[in-house]
């Protein structure tokens, strides 16, 4: 009962985690620095993800969701620049060449076991090819996604961002993931769950 609710709560939130990390993407101001970040981060939170996830302090088979967004910004980090290179050619062009490089990256995330692995990266090729129209983002998101219908609450939760960053708090935003990932696996480790 517990596990279910932990459940749907990550599917909800992982929808605005991939939402604010293509945001991110289009508002930072060092590109480098968020990839180092979600790195860093990625490396800090394995033991606790895995924790939780598995109930042992290290599972090669698994690698939190910070190694998951990492690869999403690799990947529309190089289909963007691809873009601005494009930029003369017609737009049909610049889609196909996109299409192979979402391929590749599904394959990397599937075989680097990343939480969410290829529904991720899909959701956020979506997000990012349809940044400026959400709505029109939303269905092909929850279509990459379909088998976890809780989701749909969260993408739907993206549809009334206000375009307005809120105030914020990076070190609390960064170490939330890793803590609460923390707590909740030493919780399952004491009890044997």
């Amino acid at each position: 009962m517990i596990s279910d609710i932990f459940d749907v709560l990550g599917r909800i939130a992982f929808p605005i985690f991939i939402f604010l990390l293509v945001e991110g993407y289009f508002h930072t101001r060092n590109k480098w620095k968020y990839l180092g970040t979600l790195l860093i981060f990625g490396v800090i939170s394995e033991v606790p993800f895995d924790m939780f996830s598995s109930g042992v302090f290290f599972e090669w088979d698994a690698n939190n969701i910070m190694f998951t967004l990492a690869l999403v910004l690799v990947m529309i980090w190089i289909i963007d620049v691809l873009r601005e290179k494009m930029e003369k050619l017609p737009k049909t062009v610049w889609f196909i060449v996109t299409i192979p490089i979402v391929a590749v990256m599904c394959f990397i995330s599937m075989n680097l076991a990343v939480d969410y692995e290829f529904h991720a990266i899909l959701i956020g090729y979506f997000l990012y090819i349809f940044h400026e129209k959400l709505v029109v983002a939303v269905p092909f998101c929850f279509l990459a996604m379909y088998k976890e219908p809780w989701a749909l609450l969260g993408f739907g939760l993206t549809l009334t961002y206000n375009g307005k960053r809120g105030r914020q708090n990076k070190v609390v935003n960064y170490m939330f993931y890793p803590v609460h990932m923390l707590i909740l696996g030493i919780i399952r480790m004491y009890l044997g769950l």
